[in-house]
């Protein structure tokens, strides 16, 4: 015989409050990743997409040099490399999909030592150009790839440039030429960024903006990767009204023609002055690399300059100091160490 069965109002409370708390805990994250194709999908994209998350990961789509470079003024197409390289960072497909995409072929030789063309990046560019629509390559792209809960977004659709203001008032032109100085003096600030012609923001990064539990910015080169994604006209008003946790992952070295003798805080005023607002937290390095580790490294990345400055008296609730760096060999983000850094400021 089945006994009568009551709850009270305290009891009642208790069980709904247990059950919002379990529903919360597995309530999938979104997360919006900002930046190039180099750092970034190592750093964070990697990592992050085995957590509990839903990524969009975004691009400047403004590249004009190496094969990238050649690629879009042959075929005049919005330039695929970087957004190749998040496409793979994002992908659960199997292990020959994305050995495919990263690989390299021809012996066509580029300015700043590229040599021939990865796959991925003439997948994109020949779909582009023969179905006249990146969105539509884009997608057949990620559905190649297996790129189901995430996504990787140009941050504008438009064929623009990037064109910096030197610190002498003289204006430069392209990204390439921005990340490595060929035509001017790399010892010059940049003192302004800006498109040319001016463009819109791609709808579907402001929607994602909107809908963001978490904005990612970095690691990666400062006026040639990161910054550049924010100068589609709605991004910064974007990024400015979200009530998304802003988190700033600072370069671990400074760069020729970018960041020369940039400090944490040079960075941080930047990046605030082109995202429009204050940002939430700035994860920097506190492991300065031996002399001879710089050296070697130095040798594979000749625009490398020093370890970025670490000012004193930073605020520690909104800068965060880590040690940042895998054990040996490059100076590159562990990404061991920057998913266990991320877990808990977007407290995945």
């Amino acid at each position: 015989m089945i006994k009568n069965f009551s709850i009270n109002a305290f009891d009642l409370s208790l069980i709904l409050d247990y059950d919002k708390k379990r529903i919360m805990s597995k309530k999938t994250k979104k997360i919006v990743c900002f930046g190039g194709g180099s750092a970034l999908p190592k750093a964070v994209l990697e990592p992050l997409k085995k957590k509990q998350v839903e990524i969009t990961s975004v691009t400047s789509m403004l590249e004009s040099g190496g094969s990238t470079g050649q690629l879009r003024k042959d075929l005049n197409i919005l330039p695929p490399g970087d957004i190749s390289r998040h496409l793979v960072a994002l992908s659960n497909a199997p292990h020959w999909k994305r050995e495919l995409f990263l690989f390299r072929f021809g012996n066509e030789k580029f300015p700043g030592g590229h040599k021939g063309h990865r796959f991925g990046t003439v997948f994109i560019a020949g779909l582009e150009y023969f179905l006249k629509d990146f969105k539509g390559a884009l997608k057949i792209a990620h559905d190649f790839l297996e790129i189901k809960r995430h996504k990787a977004l140009p941050a504008t659709v438009e064929r623009v440039h990037a064109w910096a203001t030197l610190e002498n008032g003289k204006s430069i032109k392209g990204e390439d030429e921005i990340d490595f100085p060929k035509l001017h003096d790399g010892n010059l600030k940049i003192k302004e960024l800006y498109l040319k012609p001016a463009a819109l923001a791609y709808n579907l990064v402001l929607e994602s903006i909107k809908k963001a539990d978490s904005l990612i910015f970095g690691p990666g080169d400062l006026y040639s990767s990161i910054i550049p994604c924010f100068l589609p006209k709605g991004i910064k008003e974007a990024v400015r009204k979200s009530k998304a946790k802003k988190i700033f992952l600072c370069n671990l070295m400074t760069k020729f023609g970018e960041t020369n003798s940039f400090s944490v805080l040079d960075f941080t005023r930047e990046m605030e002055r082109y995202i429009g607002c204050k940002l939430d937290f700035v994860v920097y390095n506190t492991n300065i690399p031996s002399k001879a580790r710089i050296r070697s490294f130095k040798k594979q990345d000749k625009s490398t300059l020093y370890p970025v400055k670490i000012d004193d008296g930073l605020d520690c609730k909104k800068f965060k100091g880590y040690d940042l760096l895998i054990k040996s060999g490059p100076i590159i983000h562990d990404p061991h160490k920057t998913l266990k850094i991320l877990t808990k400021l977007c407290k995945l």
